[in-house]
């Protein structure tokens, strides 16, 4: 597989410090919006965590930024929540195609308080629900068949019992102490300014592509 020629041209928009401003989060807040507008799931997260010196990486959702830190929720026994008892330094990364732009931001996850998991986790449909459930997140699975037919049996039983939130599910808070966005630019000049957390403020610079 030859990928050598299969490149496009950057040139929608531009990065400069006049517009960026000091803040990260009214930057990211931007994008995001603009984002919106022409991505189906702009919340596509992409978080990467090491486990015994070893990267991982894989895609979650965005479900909330508050308080400065960004949220997402799954299995603390999965291989993301194994890594992260381990080492709670994480990497996450947006993409927005449409817009030629990305964000990275590196930061420390901490599980979120336990009724902001059961807000979240009450607020998802019926069948997600049982689904957290049913799935042991991340262990050998000896077929498709055996999921679906324990996700049967405990579908029949939450007709008539009410549904309680595994206390292994719920969702982390990354808190940033780096931000870097990166515009895309003609002949691969691309933009890239990053924020540092200094204090109780930002130190903005540029960085060569």
């Amino acid at each position: 597989m030859d990928l050598k020629d299969k490149r496009v041209d950057y040139n929608k928009f531009e990065l400069v410090e006049e517009l960026a401003g000091l803040d990260p989060y009214s930057l990211f807040s931007l994008w995001f919006a603009e984002a919106s507008e022409t991505e189906p799931e702009p919340n596509i997260m992409i978080v990467s965590t090491s486990h015994n010196d070893q990267p991982q990486t894989r895609v979650v959702l965005l479900k909330e930024v508050k308080d400065g830190n960004f949220v997402f929720y799954t299995n603390y026994h999965s291989t993301k929540g194994r890594a992260l008892e381990q080492n709670a330094k994480v990497s996450i990364l947006f993409f927005w195609r449409d817009q030629q732009r990305q964000v990275r931001i590196e930061g420390i996850a901490s599980k979120v308080a336990t009724k902001e998991s059961d807000d979240y986790f009450y607020s998802r449909p019926i069948d997600s629900q049982i689904g957290a459930i049913a799935s042991s997140q991340s262990d050998e699975l000896t077929t498709r068949e055996a999921l679906e037919a324990k996700f049967e049996t405990l579908a029949k039983f939450y007709d008539s019992n009410p549904i309680k939130r595994p206390e292994h599910w719920g969702g982390y808070a990354v808190t940033p102490l780096h931000f870097e966005f990166w515009q895309g630019r003609a002949s691969r000049l691309h933009d890239r300014l990053t924020y540092d957390k200094v204090d109780s403020s930002w130190a903005r610079k540029r960085l060569y592509p």
